[in-house]
């Protein structure tokens, strides 16, 4: 089934709500099945546009449509959440065309006396489970890493609930962390939906992350990337004393083995990125054996 919904009902993605209530009318008055008995292409096109019009007359659903795109928006509704409390029968009863049969045909339910839907399976009526809930979440870059606890605040069904959640090890930006059964509560006595998390992981002041590596930066004295030195390297589990070998370039890398993400039981690795110092002043002295220096080629 077509899921460009705007496309299905010949409207632009700015259309105002009477105009895609209008649109619905003028194509469910052509496609209904009570004007097209036995034409399957007129009842498959009805479904579509009854389809199509559940989502975009929901402020609600529109907006997660709209928002997350054909994938993402199925990713988080069913065909049982498109069609909950959805009310057609204004429209159909200005046709003279009733609703109950034609939606326990058409989706395998039996619409309420005003269109709203409770579904059907192997004969016995299964209450829909409520609505997911999706909350946006923002984690600094070494829980993100490291993983650990954090306590969530968030509102549905009118009240304010907190929740201690468990963020694994290794989570990034876009993923989703699924809080079973913390979703909306159902109106027809069903389980309830869940609750996802999505992550933004906060950008770090010392640290940045390339895939399952950290990078992070090191000044290094122009003598010591010359002959050769010692830095304190700053890791997540504390700082490490590496070498440095003499004659490393500014923007040159050490890599400390184990140091970086942790991904199904291994771990990434950290790489110093080497900056050589330049000092902006020097002492007399210092001046003198720079010059010295500069005599020899270096």
């Amino acid at each position: 089934m077509a899921k460009d919904y705007y496309g299905v009902l010949g409207v632009a993605r700015e259309a105002s709500a009477d105009e895609i209530k209008k649109a619905y009318r003028k194509l469910a008055l052509k496609y209904h099945p009570d004007k097209n008995p036995g034409d399957k292409k007129a009842e498959e096109k009805f479904k579509e546009i009854t389809e199509a019009y559940a989502v975009l007359s929901d402020p609600e659903k529109r907006q997660q449509y709209d928002q997350f795109g054909e994938t993402g928006f199925h990713q988080r509704y069913s065909q049982e959440d498109i069609f909950r409390d959805f009310d057609v029968g204004d429209i159909f009863r200005e046709f003279g065309f009733g609703t109950d049969d034609i939606f326990s045909h058409l989706f395998g339910g039996a619409a309420g006396g005003r269109g709203r839907t409770t579904y059907f399976r192997g004969g016995a009526a299964q209450p829909v489970r409520g609505q997911d809930l999706i909350m946006r979440l923002t984690i600094p870059l070494r829980q993100a890493v490291q993983g650990g606890e954090r306590r969530i605040e968030f509102r549905h069904d009118g009240r304010t609930e907190h929740l201690q959640v468990r963020i694994p090890p290794g989570v990034e930006t876009g993923k989703r962390l699924r809080v079973s059964g913390k979703g909306g509560t159902s109106p027809a006595g069903g389980p309830p939906g869940d609750l996802f998390l999505e992550i933004t992981v906060e950008a770090d002041p010392v640290f940045t992350r390339d895939g399952n590596d950290l990078h992070v930066k090191v000044r290094v004295p122009f003598s010591g990337a010359c002959l050769g030195t010692t830095v304190d390297v700053p890791t997540l589990e504390g700082s490490k004393r590496v070498k440095v070998p003499a004659g490393l370039q500014s923007g040159g890398k050490i890599r400390l083995k184990g140091y970086g993400v942790p991904v199904r039981g291994a771990k990434g690795d950290l790489y110093a990125i080497i900056e050589v110092e330049v000092p902006t002043a020097v002492t007399e002295k210092q001046k003198k054996l720079l010059e010295e220096l500069s005599k020899e080629g270096l």
